[in-house]
């Protein structure tokens, strides 16, 4: 009896560069709507309930910049966990597995989260080293123990 979530990996086409990154274009222009989405649902009510001075000065609030920073991880977390893909990634027929071929569970989905933003600390090197990688994989590739691989076109 075969699983119908796993993919297998010897016939799977890893995706180039470009094509990583026009995903996430797509996906930083979303992340960026939601930050926005995110901020006004606390800035708006503090607003016209406590006056612009109070909205201003959540700017320096600790528990205002946490509600932040969950939302990109938060984007990228639940999309991984519900099907492999966010919509940048389904935009460009690309999904998202462990390396070997199953879907990806909690722990490999917020290790590839953390390995990604390591991968573009240094200039983006990380994501660059696909170029030179004998199987096109990134950084956070290796390091999470997951991959990209594209969809077939329906």
């Amino acid at each position: 009896m075969t699983n119908k979530n796993f993919i297998d990996i010897s016939q799977a086409v890893t995706p180039g560069l470009a094509r990583r990154l026009a995903a996430i274009l797509y996906d930083t222009l979303l992340v960026f709507g939601l930050l926005l989405l995110a901020s006004m649902v606390i800035t708006l009510p503090v607003g016209i309930f406590a006056g612009e001075a109070a909205s201003n000065a959540l700017a320096s609030n600790p528990l205002f910049k946490i509600w932040l920073a969950i939302v990109p991880p938060a984007f990228f977390l639940l999309f991984w966990m519900k099907g492999g893909q966010t919509l940048g990634m389904r935009s460009w027929r690309l999904r998202v597995i462990r390396a070997d071929g199953t879907p990806l569970g909690w722990t490999d989905a917020l290790k590839r989260f953390c390995f990604a933003l390591i991968s573009w600390l240094p200039l983006g090197l990380g994501y660059f080293w696909i170029l030179f990688d004998r199987d096109n994989l990134t950084w956070h590739d290796r390091l999470s123990g997951t991959r990209l691989i594209m969809l077939a076109k329906n």
